[in-house]
């Protein structure tokens, strides 16, 4: 059965990391998928984008009760135009020679038992006028990753908690301050790639930061874990954010003080894609944390970095003299909005409304603030009854066990059924 989806907490927000299923009806064991690619990076250098796929796919599971690295398989999906002019040597320096086979893998003492590969991922054609027309796509690494888990309850999830008093975000930074645009979403959004990618150039670090989190899961100081991929940091904290529906006061130090002033500086840091993740854990917990980190070879490239504001609606991040402050409604619909772009090329224009890029998308689904169950409110094209009367036998059940606690009227339910909630 499915245990996590890739939807997270009350206002199911898809940013979970990994998938978990139960191996049965009875008890919490049960199993862990994830996935890693970084196909872009492999136009600047194919090693670099497989090392990234893995490492991806890595820190992704790591979500779930996985005990220890060696647990883990993978299956590798690969895709090459086998033939075109240099594509056969990348595909080589990728799979075996530089980066997975003799490399990355027996460095991290884990195995890629399974995977296929498609090599001819090439397509030409000729246009209306009679000119010839190719695309070449380039080397790329698919990789799954499966593990079995001991308590599928134990995963965590990027949903920054509220109801745990102060909290602080730690960063670890298996990319160890680097911070290569090259092939990164911020490059592709000004229509360009860079130069140097991200890679994972110290596996060891990437062992630690595994052995570090299956001590933490132990301890059960983590809140919240989410790793950091398409989109740089900038991106993972407002994505933690969007699940926790909460503000964050986040500062990104910058390696030299002469970078302060430095805008490219501030904006690697944020949108860079190295490899990493960042936990919440409560501010009494912090210095165990870091002990624990430094104790298995990643303290180096860990900090804290922010605080949680449960009260607050902003989005606060400040690297250098670069500052993002909106609230995180205004940045969910930015984020949501390529989604819905993407609707509306694939499908029906029809089938898809249309709405003015000032016009506010409202939610379908808003909970209850006296018994958390989501409703569809007045904007919903149609109120569901079932879900109407779900929402109206659990306010009771909520009242029931409270005693002889009376709750205010709920503001979601009909009027009509307003009175059974009271």
């Amino acid at each position: 059965m499915i245990s996590r989806d890739q939807m997270v907490g009350p206002w199911q927000v898809p940013v979970a990391d990994c998938g978990v299923t139960t191996a049965d009806y009875f008890g919490f064991a049960g199993e862990a998928m994830a996935m890693g690619e970084r196909t872009p990076v492999a136009i600047l250098d194919a090693p670099a984008a497989a090392r990234l796929a893995v490492g991806e796919a890595i820190t992704n599971i790591l979500a779930a009760d996985l005990r220890q690295l060696a647990d883990l398989r993978l299956s590798a999906n690969w895709m090459a135009a086998c033939g075109e002019a240099g594509e056969d040597a990348a595909l080589y320096a990728a799979v075996l020679f530089h980066a997975i086979g003799e490399e990355l893998c027996p460095a991290l003492g884990i195995a890629i038992p399974v995977g296929k590969d498609s090599l001819s991922m090439r397509t030409a054609w000729r246009d209306a006028d009679g000119n010839s027309k190719a695309v070449v796509a380039p080397v790329s690494l698919i990789v799954s990753a499966f593990a079995r888990v001991s308590d599928v309850r134990r995963c965590w999830t990027p949903q920054l908690r509220t109801d745990r008093g102060f909290t602080s975000l730690i960063l670890i930074d298996l990319g160890e301050g680097r911070n290569r645009l090259g092939g990164s979403v911020l490059t592709q959004v000004y229509g360009g790639l860079g130069t140097r990618p991200a890679d994972l150039d110290d596996p060891a670090l990437l062992k630690g930061l595994s052995a570090a989190l299956a001590e933490l899961r132990t301890l059960d100081a983590v809140l919240a874990y989410h790793d950091r991929s398409d989109g740089g940091l900038a991106v993972t904290l407002a994505e933690m954010a969007f699940a926790g529906h909460c503000g964050i006061e986040v500062n990104i130090g910058l390696k030299d003080e002469r970078e302060l002033g430095n805008k490219a500086a501030a904006l690697a840091a944020l949108f860079a894609e190295e490899l990493g993740v960042v936990l919440q854990v409560h501010v009494e917990n912090c210095a165990d944390v870091l002990g624990v980190l430094f104790k298995h070879g990643v303290g180096h490239c860990s900090a804290v970095i922010g605080r949680v504001e449960p009260k607050s609606d902003r989005i606060r991040i400040t690297a250098g003299k670069f500052v993002i402050d909106e609230s995180w409604e205004t940045l969910k619909r930015e984020w949501s909005a390529t989604s819905f772009r993407m609707r509306a090329l694939r499908d029906a224009i029809r089938s898809v409304p249309r709405r003015s890029s000032r016009q506010r998308p409202r939610s379908l689904l808003r909970p209850c603030k006296r018994c958390s169950v989501s409703m569809p409110t007045k904007t919903s094209p149609r109120r569901s009854s079932i879900a109407v009367r779900a929402h109206v036998l659990l306010c009771c059940v909520s009242r029931a066990s409270t005693a002889k606690r009376r709750w205010p009227r709920c503001s979601i339910a009909p009027a009509s059924r307003r009175t059974m909630c009271t």
